[in-house]
């Protein structure tokens, strides 16, 4: 199978997860795709499988849309951070991610490599902090505590129910964070 069919099939898991959440069925993707259940299992074995390798697309995509906002000349220190703090690609507008709670019990390998990339890729922000911290655009913070606050509070985002009861999405709850941790370790 080539890996466009892999990655056709992985933009496919995310539509399906957007209108079902992480009940969709196999049936669901073979419907959304036009492609037989049979092919699919001929790249992913089963559904557990295809979560797995759907949380490492996922963020390979945030780090990518991360790169780009590093890389951009026209954004001041202070816009890049939030950024990549923040940075939810424009395919995931309207993704329901509070409900990856289920991955715990059903999926355990997943919501464990969940867990590993929230942990995880932290090198560029905490570069960026320092810089910050050079140029004294940024208070001097202690970074384990920023990034432990950070995972943290989006592991709760993903776990718990509390946005959904409050109506809050998880764009406007990752918003929301960005802003109070960047407002509490810029200098004014």
């Amino acid at each position: 199978m080539s890996t466009d069919n892999k990655t056709r099939i992985l933009e496919g898991s995310l539509n399906v997860y957007k209108a079902k959440g992480v009940k969709f069925t196999m049936d669901d993707l073979a419907t959304e795709l036009g492609m037989s259940k049979k092919t699919i299992y001929t790249v992913f074995p089963d559904k557990g499988t295809l979560l797995y390798e759907m949380v490492d697309y996922a963020f390979d995509s945030i780090n990518a849309t991360q790169s780009e906002a590093l890389n951009n000349p026209d954004l001041s220190l202070v816009d890049k951070l939030k950024l990549i703090l923040g940075v939810l690609p424009d395919a995931y507008a309207g993704v329901d991610f509070t409900q990856l709670y289920v991955l715990k019990g059903k999926y355990p390998k997943a919501y464990t490599r969940l867990q590993e990339r929230l942990e995880s890729g932290w090198e560029q922000t905490l570069n960026l902090i320092d810089e910050g911290i050079e140029k004294g655009l940024i208070r001097n913070v202690n970074k384990v505590v920023f990034q432990i606050a950070h995972e943290a509070t989006l592991e709760r985002f993903l776990m718990g129910d509390e946005l959904s009861r409050n109506k809050i999405t998880y764009e406007e709850a990752l918003s929301e964070l960005v802003e109070i941790l960047t407002e509490g370790i810029i200098v004014k």
